[in-house]
């Protein structure tokens, strides 16, 4: 009986100690990320805002440790890094992660969209869509940033299908859509990292780069064309990616701390870039760059061909017909209520 009641006394004590001792604090964790936006840009200040704060809300558990500018190379070779566990993520493009998601880069089919408000319609009813793809692929994300419509920019005037061809076309050299659709308009392109470029346009490996207009400005590369074809020729997207494996270290409450703040960060990327993106056309128009229009009766020709580029792709297995379909049917709706509006 007494050794019993001795028993019960210890486990009572040794309740008090467990209740009473301080918690272990819980592991922190640094995330490192990579990117090739210049530090001090709006990118950049956006996110060391939103890893600020999330680094306060957490008590320095989830920190972040940024690499601007391309320093650890082009997205290719930051994809390679965080397969190795060198980095944990990066601020991409959409088209960097095709290869763990080959429907990544729906959006920037050629010349899918004709205006802002198609697009608005449709990325309010797919960006989730996209983002569970990333997850499925191995990556966490936090919304979906405008890049802005691609135009042709070049050194000759493009009117046509057939003047593009004659042209020394770059690509990024990460990207199996884009380069698909340039050898399906007929176009052998010249694949190059992004940070290559500029020097290949000063040089003239290159004369035809297809980019928004904020990111040719950002890059300087307007520098090195004159002339600017008035269609929107894609849609391009940014996002920040974090390995879900390293991700998931980091404690539930804090995974939403950092979901939050980043999502907030994301949210406000994409209204500043699509304000900035308007603006800079104005920049571009201002500076010398000369807009030209397709050649009269030629614009129906780029869209036919921009169609059959499309199958071409969905029937080479480079992107999914279901994503092709859903896509397509959001502005066949899209278009049948505006026609209705408009009647």
């Amino acid at each position: 009986m007494a050794k019993s009641k001795m028993l019960k006394f210890i486990w009572i004590i040794s309740l008090v100690i467990f209740f009473l001792s301080p918690a272990a604090p819980a592991a922190s964790l640094e995330l490192k990320i990579a990117t090739l936006s210049p530090d001090g840009s709006p990118w950049m200040l956006k996110m060391r805002e939103g890893a600020k704060e999330i680094s306060r809300k957490t008590d320095n558990r989830v920190r972040f440790k940024f690499y601007p500018g391309g320093v650890m190379g082009n997205d290719k070779a930051v994809m390679r890094k965080i397969r190795a566990g060198q980095l944990h993520g990066g601020a991409l493009t959409g088209g960097s992660l095709q290869k763990v998601f080959s429907d990544a880069q729906v959006y920037s089919l050629p010349l899918k969209f004709r205006s802002l408000q198609e697009i608005d319609y449709v990325r309010e009813r797919m960006d989730s869509i996209l983002m569970a793809g990333f997850e499925k692929g191995g990556f966490v994300t936090f919304g979906l940033a405008e890049g802005g419509f691609a135009y042709v920019m070049s050194n000759a005037p493009i009117r046509s299908i057939e003047e593009l061809r004659n042209q020394k076309v770059w690509v990024p050299d990460h990207d199996a859509t884009i380069s698909e659709a340039m050898h399906a308009f007929g176009i052998r392109p010249i694949p190059l990292s992004i940070a290559d470029v500029r020097v290949s346009l000063q040089t003239g490996l290159i004369d035809t780069v297809t980019i928004s207009p904020i990111g040719a400005i950002v890059l300087q590369w307007h520098t090195q064309v004159k002339y600017l074809t008035e269609l929107p020729m894609a849609y391009v997207y940014g996002l920040l990616a974090v390995d879900r494996q390293v991700f998931s270290k980091i404690s539930p409450e804090d995974q939403k701390i950092v979901q939050d703040a980043m999502g907030r960060v994301f949210q406000e990327i994409d209204r500043q870039n699509r304000t900035d993106n308007i603006e800079a056309l104005s920049v571009l128009r201002n500076l010398g760059i000369q807009f030209v229009k397709p050649a009269p009766g030629a614009e129906e020709g780029w869209f036919a061909v921009a169609a059959r580029v499309t199958q071409q792709l969905v029937d080479s297995g480079v992107i999914s017909k279901t994503m092709v379909s859903v896509l397509d049917g959001h502005l066949e709706v899209y278009r049948s209520l505006r026609a209705e509006k408009n009647e």
